[in-house]
This record gives structure tokens, sequence and C-alpha cells, in this order.
């Protein structure tokens, strides 16, 4: 069992950089792809990065790519989300996820959640 706890959200403007990190607990962090999801009012949750275990390979969806970088750090257990030049669009909750998925895009493979982190980006 994993537990996951984000951290970082908060309240910016249009073109500011927020970093978010998800810290884990309660099982092999370093054997899990590590991945970022959003989820915005009335909308779906949607995929926006994955780093996985082994060689840290990230994957990003296509609306954050160049501006959005994630990493991790296996001796802290923790995973991180640097989030640059921010747009209104990118308002949501952040959830971070645990999967043994190498690629994984859809939430129903992922196996560990945390409660989520608000980021909200005023224009």
């Amino acid at each position: 069992q994993v537990q996951l706890v984000e951290s970082g959200g908060g309240l910016v403007q249009a073109g500011d950089s927020l970093r978010l990190s998800c810290a884990a607990s309660g099982g092999a962090f370093s054997s899990y792809a590590m991945g970022w999801f959003r989820q915005a009012p009335g909308k779906q949750r949607e995929f926006v990065a994955q780093i996985t275990a082994t060689f840290g390979t990230p994957y990003y969806a296509a609306s954050v790519t160049g501006r959005f970088t994630i990493s991790r750090d296996n001796a802290k257990n923790t995973v991180y989300l640097q989030m640059n030049s921010l747009k209104p669009e990118d308002t949501a909750v952040y959830s971070c996820a645990a999967t043994f998925t190498v690629g994984a895009t859809s939430p129903v493979a992922y196996n560990y959640w945390g409660q989520g982190t608000q980021v909200t980006v005023s224009s």
C-alpha cells in the first residue's frame, strides 16, 4: 500500500511558475512509474505527465509539453511537477498516482492516488 500526499498548489497569475511535490510512503516508491493528472471543474480527469521507475523517462500530454517538467528523487520518495508559463486553462486539482505500467495515460492503470492539490491560474 502506497500513500501519496501532494503539496505546492496555489493561486498564481498567468505566466507564473509553480512546483508541485508528491511525497510517497508505505511502499517501494522506486518500483513505480509515477504520474500526474489534473481535473478541472466539470471535466474528466486528464493525464499530464508520467516518469518511469527505472530510467526516469518522462511522458507528457501535448498540452503541457515544453512548459511542464516531471522529475523524481527516489532517495526522498518524491516526485515533482515543475510548471512554467502557466495558463488559466491549467487551473485544476492536480493529483499524483502510482502505477507499474510504463507510459500509462489512463487513470484506470494507476493503483494509488493522492488527494490532490488545487492550482488556480488567473488571467
